[in-house]
């Protein structure tokens, strides 16, 4: 296929908030940022969707919180790309008027090619063989959604009514939400509907024209916020100020459901939104009893299961139908037919105030990670790996110590107004009150153990006066 040099820019939304995929995908870690189908995480597997359709860089949209693991992502594929940071998620309409009006800066007329992050499509030639239709309604300055050839009546996805056929795609009758059974499967039955992919294409210049035509408000919020981001390296910022009053709402009801421009150009390259743990079994490769298995897994007279552990052994005898994930913090059981209902459990742990919702025991950070791997009511033990040549924040702790003893690799520990290297099988001692950072100089990750001790151990108790990730002082 020949690209189409740089007018097609990919927008790849990489928003939400982990509730449906859990308890792999937490709300600092959600599932575009999970290796799940492969050994490249959603994310990438979307960027590298689009390396035959254009030569310029993908423009991403996430949460401030997912910056770093964004970054990451992008470094592991060795591609550059800019990323605009939502301070909180507004839902697609206000996120995609932010990149088309950063877009217009350079060409208002590029095509936004608009992505989801956290899809699957398993047939690459077919996938770019629509969006080329597409492009072909969008250089017309028409609005493009993909509308996915529906195979079963399906209700935990929109529909899209097709009207009459038009050069490249149809025109759009109507847009349907989310249906009962029964209704599904009359859509089903009349060959009339697409299942609503959730990606679109458009020139930079028609969405924002079709947005102030219809919702002028979050055309305005947008604007303003465009005006006064902040441009940190590849982190284009937008201020919580200006950003926290714009309306919520989808690209959906804000402008493809009002414009006159709309047109649906069908897909069939084996698209599945990953909305489920039945729907992530779907499209996974499965075992002669139509098990999926991932990690430490052994069964027994088992069938259409699926079950993922990610540290210790699952045996599972005789069962059927289920889904078992085991993490460091958290197992789930659930019948396959029940998975939707994950997403009560999640609220109910918001609700009661627990951490297992928020993030995973191991966290990640910009300077690499650490693994809370046993606490006590004063003591908290902690393994850290620190990147080569990162640093973590010049810091202080108002009720806690630190012990910390390195594993494997060089420290170099900055301890009140004396700065040491520290190497394998050595330690030192951090008191409460004292100024420290710890730094990587070497060329190998750096593995320590951290204990710490006190009369609170909460990750709020940091002040940090000098962080060259920009993080709050």
């Amino acid at each position: 296929m020949t690209k189409v040099a740089s007018e097609i820019i990919p927008v790849i939304m990489a928003g939400g908030n982990g509730s449906r995929l859990w308890p792999l995908s937490r709300t600092l870690r959600p599932k575009q940022f999970l290796k799940l189908t492969s050994d490249r995480s959603m994310l990438q597997e979307t960027v590298n969707r689009t390396v035959n359709l254009t030569n310029a860089a993908s423009l991403l949209i996430c949460n401030e919180e997912h910056r770093f693991i964004a970054a990451e992502d992008m470094r592991e594929l060795n591609k550059e790309c800019q990323m605009i940071l939502e301070p909180v998620g507004k839902n697609t309409a206000p996120a995609i008027a932010l990149a088309a009006f950063h877009i217009c800066e350079t060409n208002p007329d590029s095509v936004m090619l608009v992505l989801a992050a956290d899809h699957v499509i398993e047939r690459q030639k077919d996938f770019e063989a629509s969006v080329q239709e597409g492009y072909k309604s969008a250089m017309n300055d028409q609005m493009v959604t993909f509308g996915i050839k529906a195979l079963s009546a399906e209700t935990g996805y929109g529909y899209i009514k097709r009207g009459k056929s038009l050069e490249h795609g149809f025109s759009i009758e109507k847009f349907e939400e989310k249906p009962s059974l029964l209704k599904a499967q009359e859509y089903i039955d009349s060959g009339e509907y697409f299942w609503n992919s959730g990606m679109f294409m458009f020139k930079a210049s028609r969405y924002l024209e079709e947005l102030k035509l219809f919702r002028p408000d979050i055309y305005e919020s947008c604007l303003n916020c465009m005006k006064d981001k902040r441009v940190d390296n590849d982190f284009i910022r937008i201020q919580n100020k200006h950003f926290i009053s714009c309306a919520s709402e989808s690209i959906d009801y804000a402008v493809m459901e009002k414009t006159t421009k709309g047109v649906v150009v069908p897909m069939d390259a084996g698209w599945n939104d990953v909305g489920s743990w039945s729907a992530l079994w779907d499209v996974s490769k499965k075992t002669e009893d139509n098990n999926v298995c991932k990690g430490d897994v052994i069964t027994q007279d088992c069938e259409n299961s699926y079950i993922n552990s990610e540290k210790k052994l699952i045996a599972a005898v005789g069962v059927k139908d289920l889904v078992i994930i085991e993490t460091k913090d958290a197992v789930l059981v659930a019948n396959k037919k029940n998975d939707q209902d994950v997403k009560k459990i999640v609220q109910m742990l918001k609700d009661q105030g627990r951490s297992e919702h928020y993030l995973h025991r191991e966290v990640y950070r910009p300077w690499g990670k650490y693994d809370s791997i046993d606490h006590g009511e004063r003591d908290q033990v902690k393994r850290i790996t620190v990147k080569p040549g990162e640093k973590l924040s010049i810091q202080m702790h108002h009720h806690r110590s630190e012990h910390w003893i390195v594993v494997s690799g060089t420290a170099k520990v900055t301890n009140g107004d004396r700065t040491i290297l520290v190497t394998e099988n050595q330690s030192t001692y951090i008191p409460l009150g004292t100024v420290h950072a710890l730094e990587n100089p070497g060329k190998i990750p750096l593995e320590m153990i951290e204990v710490q001790t006190g009369s609170y151990l909460g990750e709020d108790d940091i002040v940090r006066y000098e962080d060259r990730y920009g993080r709050q002082l």
